[in-house]
């Protein structure tokens, strides 16, 4: 965030009574739509921005999103109290953003100093190979960590091709979002999910199916599209080279990341300190300060001709620590309607997952899943519609196992709708534009991801939504 915001920050918690026991909560049944604007107007920079003043845009989206993270914050202090808006902001950083940008931090740093040299022409198979390559990592590696490692070799094969934007668009599709449904490591919903006690092979074990559909049904519309394309393409194609991989210490420190959160998972040492309200438990501060640790041993132990080889720059990571810092903010309120259930101003919402009978409507949660987790973030609305089904892992393992996995398909795979519905697509766009590729506009590549997932999603929803 920029120093104003910084210092608008400081002076809030100033004001704020140091002997206050607990902090006050705010209550969504007493929010109305009118406090979403400011959510709705960084989404309306984020789309427009870079369209219509490109610019501005990138010397100023910082600052912008810190003027919306204010035009949040500042009324709730005026309606609620400065204590509840405080609160809740502590609660969004501390419980939400904290995790969720050191996380990708250190995927971004460690998967970055994995250079892979050759290419193999950027011709269909070649790229064919490497989304389904990166899609069947994904859940282990995350989307973050496959996005990182294969993005540039990708965008290098395909450098001298007149027509790439697809490419890019699809390994969004593949590699970045449908590839993380099989593990809690792949996508931080299902993260989400495994910390309140889904069992950690639950995805895949569940979810392999649908998701083997949707990556081979999105990858078998790549390969024609792409055939098509080199048919057209008047460029001259990059010779084929033998691949190579290189700063191969990031391998196990990779496997540290895994670890470290796997460790967190597991070990319960039941220490919780209250920071104005939020609980922050030991292990994840743990977690945490382990992957800032490897993070910075990656940057120590990779030669500097590899990162430089990769063209890797901090811009990307910055850029999506600043929106998402403002989007986390201004997600607040929304949140909390939405948490207010059939008591907030989203009732209307929520009455669809339920049937006539009162039984889950799986159906209605995939979908409003999906299509929320593509404006919102994917883990808070995973979040919200998991409890609004009970909140109960072992019942929702067993008797409720088709509305979970409608909340877990939904929540993964239509974090791709838009740029924003998981943090990997922005960091793939936004490297994609620094090599020059022109990637759609917010609502391009919306009109990509609606015609090239929604139908797909269609037949899912007709194959396995809903269970037997």
């Amino acid at each position: 965030m920029n120093r104003r915001f910084t210092a608008a920050l400081v002076a809030l918690m100033a004001v704020i009574p140091q002997t206050a026991q607990a902090a006050p909560a705010l209550d969504g049944a007493h929010i109305d739509w009118p406090w979403a604007l400011p959510f709705a107007g960084i989404l309306l920079s984020i789309a427009l921005g870079p369209l219509l003043a490109p610019k501005f845009w990138h010397a100023h989206y910082g600052k912008i999103a810190a003027l919306w993270a204010l035009a949040a914050l500042v009324p709730l202090a005026i309606a609620f109290g400065v204590s509840a808006a405080f609160a809740a902001f502590v609660h969004a950083a501390l419980a939400e953003y904290l995790s969720f940008i050191v996380l990708l931090f250190a995927l971004y740093t460690v998967a970055g100093g994995l250079l892979i040299t050759g290419n193999l022409g950027g011709k269909p198979l070649g790229n064919a190979l490497v989304l389904a390559f990166g899609t069947a990592i994904a859940s282990v590696v995350g989307t973050t960590g496959a996005a990182m490692i294969l993005v540039r070799p990708l965008i290098r094969a395909n450098a001298a091709r007149t027509h790439n934007v697809h490419v890019v668009v699809f390994f969004i599709f593949l590699v970045a979002n449908i590839g993380g449904a099989l593990s809690p490591l792949g996508d931080p919903p299902l993260f989400v999910g495994f910390l309140r006690g889904v069992d950690f092979f639950w995805p895949a074990a569940n979810l392999w199916l649908p998701t083997l559909t949707v990556a081979a049904l999105v990858l078998a519309i790549f390969v024609a599209l792409d055939t098509w394309f080199a048919r057209r393409d008047r460029s001259t194609a990059i010779a084929d080279a033998a691949i190579g991989l290189h700063g191969l210490v990031n391998l196990p420190l990779i496997a540290c990341i895994i670890g470290a959160i796997l460790v967190s998972a597991a070990w319960r040492p039941g220490i919780e300190f209250d920071v104005y309200g939020t609980h922050v438990a030991l292990q994840n501060l743990a977690r945490d300060a382990a992957l800032l640790v490897i993070a910075l041993v990656s940057l120590w132990l990779t030669p500097a001709e590899h990162r430089a080889a990769n063209e890797f720059t901090w811009e990307p990571i910055a850029e999506v620590a600043k929106l998402f810092a403002g989007i986390f903010v201004c997600i607040i309120p929304v949140l909390a309607m939405l948490d207010a259930g059939h008591d907030g101003p989203f009732a209307w919402l929520l009455k669809a997952v339920t049937a006539h009978d009162g039984s889950p409507h799986e159906e209605a949660y995939f979908w409003l899943t999906g299509i929320l987790s593509g404006f919102l973030d994917n883990a808070p609305t995973y979040l919200v519609f998991f409890q609004l089904a009970g909140g109960n892992a072992a019942e929702l393992m067993d008797k409720l196992a088709p509305t979970l996995a409608g909340i877990s398909m939904g929540a993964v795979y239509m974090g791709a709708l838009t740029y924003i519905g998981n943090a990997p697509n922005f960091m793939v766009a936004a490297i994609a534009n620094e090599r020059g590729i022109k990637m759609p506009s917010f609502f391009g590549y919306m009109l990509w991801s609606c015609a090239v997932l929604v139908p797909v999603l269609a037949l899912i929803t007709f194959l396995f939504v809903g269970g037997p």
